[in-house]
């Protein structure tokens, strides 16, 4: 009997190990399945993401149509289009219609961009309207006079900047940039590329702030495609993570670890006097006080401004909220707080307090904006004056 029960055993268990092994391969196979399956999506998403984003060959192939048929012209046009001594490298692109690439120009190194279709054209004072290919580089048209020309920069400035008296000389600064070729005239298609650039608040800021060191050089344009100077730089927080752990991480955490990993404090004092010095380049210009909007760590643009809203109209109004070095002092705040000197961070964090709370609706705005600037200024390279950093 008790060998029976031994024997019975004995052929049970096979039967037991080799059910264990079925599961266990099943498992196996459904959570290789589950992997195959979720790689297979991320990269689909990424290559149709790509895709979508990164559009130069059809950017190229629109310019260089326009300058093969004598539309458009440009110093950068030959290269890109002839000589194909202008080429695309890797895409930087983040929206569709703003394409975005590293660029080779001979043996130069810069940044292109170019326009794509659904671009919005910048007419202040009407709705955005979708920019289609089909009427673009359409003015000025054919028997349009030089005289004419700059009555039309004219009237485009007067209603972006204002009516100021020096911008007879900014509308000769731009014609002395849309003459390509420098031969001391400005063609129909020179013309034309320039009328197309000056719709990019981008570009046109590019080219008022060209004698400032914060502001990449122009290096050249054909049709609204142009290139710049490509200026390497380091973030304000030294440390980048790949988009799918940033994905996981908590917004807080986030921000500490940012805190952690940041240069020295005379460093990044130092890097704070050079963002007050561009604010101050920005908001004295020659040409009329520029609106940073987007201030963020990543990003210093020109869109998505902080302003009051008219809630009837359902749209922004040009009432601005905040100035510019209010919103670079909310930028700077922890960034410099955090490892301050004892001796001056009671006083520092005082004035980035008051600087925060600067408004535009304030009386004598400007006077105070000078008065706050400079005493950050005084305060910060005081402290690091005598350091390798200053």
């Amino acid at each position: 009997m008790a060998r029976s029960l031994c024997a019975g055993a004995w052929l049970r268990k096979p039967y037991y190990l080799q059910a264990r092994f079925s599961y266990m391969r099943m498992k196996y196979l459904f959570f290789s399945w589950l992997a195959v399956f979720i790689g297979s999506w991320i990269i689909y998403g990424q290559y149709s993401t790509y895709t979508e984003l990164c559009r130069g060959q059809d950017c190229k192939k629109i310019i260089c149509d326009k300058y093969k048929t004598g539309v458009i012209d440009g110093p950068a046009c030959s290269s890109l289009c002839a000589k194909e001594t202008l080429y695309f490298g890797k895409c930087l692109s983040t929206k569709p219609n703003n394409q975005m690439y590293l660029g080779v120009w001979g043996n130069l190194q810069g940044v292109v961009k170019c326009q794509m279709e659904q671009a919005p054209h910048l007419d202040f004072g009407t709705e955005l309207e979708p920019r289609k290919e089909v009427v673009l580089f359409e003015k000025p048209t054919r028997g349009t006079t030089v005289q004419k020309f700059k009555e039309m920069v004219y009237s485009l400035f007067k209603a972006k900047l204002g009516d100021q008296g020096n911008l007879s000389e900014l509308v000769n600064l731009i014609l002395s940039v849309a003459d390509g070729n420098k031969d001391g005239r400005v063609s129909l298609p020179e013309a034309k590329s320039a009328w197309a650039l000056l719709q990019l608040n981008e570009f046109l800021l590019m080219v008022i702030l060209q004698d400032k060191e914060h502001t990449p050089k122009l290096m050249g344009f054909c049709g609204d495609l142009y290139m710049m100077e490509r200026v390497d730089y380091t973030s304000l927080y030294g440390i980048s993570l790949p988009w799918v752990i940033e994905l996981f991480i908590p917004s807080g955490f986030r921000r500490t670890m940012d805190q952690l990993f940041t240069p020295s404090w005379p460093r990044k004092a130092k890097i704070a006097i050079g963002l007050l010095e561009f604010v101050e380049d920005v908001f004295h210009g020659p040409y009329g006080n520029f609106l940073m909007c987007d201030t963020s760590a990543k990003n210093l643009g020109y869109n998505d401004c902080r302003t009051s809203c008219d809630q009837s109209r359902r749209k922004c109004t040009s009432e601005v909220i905040q100035p510019n070095l209010a919103k670079a002092c909310s930028l700077l705040k922890d960034y410099l707080l955090r490892g301050a000197p004892s001796e001056i961070r009671e006083e520092l964090e005082k004035q980035l307090q008051s600087c925060i709370a600067l408004t535009v609706t304030a009386n004598q705005m400007e006077m105070e904006h000078s008065l706050i600037l400079n005493n950050l200024k005084t305060l910060l390279w005081k402290k690091i004056s005598h350091t390798n950093d200053s």
